[in-house]
């Protein structure tokens, strides 16, 4: 079986704040909205556990998001894989 795609689309709300639409696609009526990277990482997990974990994530930004929005969402990502990292390695938190 092939992995389930999700759909992950950085998105600017009428104030100028990011937020990441999730898509299901093998399920179009299974949209997700997350203000932040561990609101996305949970629904993610959740989404992606009914699959037994095996998904691809195709990630794109709507063409009104800004390069500070892109920039704001990649430190997220970073800061949130740079906790996975030190949570597998069993550290603490900064």
């Amino acid at each position: 079986m092939a992995a389930a795609i999700f759909e992950s689309t950085i998105k600017s709300n009428p104030v100028g704040r990011w937020y990441i639409e999730l898509k299901d696609t093998s399920d179009e009526e299974r949209v997700e909205y997350c203000l932040d990277m561990d609101e996305y990482a949970q629904k993610i997990e959740e989404m992606g556990a009914e699959y037994g974990g095996d998904i691809e994530v195709h990630w794109r930004a709507d063409e009104n998001v800004n390069q500070q929005q892109l920039n704001e969402v990649r430190i997220e990502i970073a800061r949130w894989e740079q906790k996975m990292q030190e949570d597998a390695a069993g550290e603490p938190g900064v």
